[in-house]
């Protein structure tokens, strides 16, 4: 995971305390409910510059740090090849 997403992702959890966020770190144990997810993903989506498709918007992909990292990391890659073939 990228240094800036466990950054940006910290505040959004507010049950975190002193554990430190993982790939297997599961969010809504760790405080993040409906309302934060939406503002995390506007959060993800204004730091990485990416849009996150609607079929990602589920709770699978919000279940833990590393399966919402994953989407965003695939956002990102999408990004870049869109940018690529222009």
């Amino acid at each position: 995971m990228d240094s800036r997403f466990v950054e940006l992702l910290t505040p959004f959890l507010k049950f975190l305390g002193d554990h430190e966020i993982n790939v297997d770190s599961r969010l809504r144990d760790y405080g993040l409910d409906s309302m934060k997810a939406i503002d995390l993903l506007f959060a993800i989506e204004d730091t990485f510059g990416v849009a996150l498709p609607d079929e990602d918007l589920n709770d699978t992909t919000f279940a833990t740090a590393g399966s919402l990292w994953r989407a965003v990391d695939a956002a990102r890659t999408d990004l870049t090849g869109a940018r690529d073939s222009a």
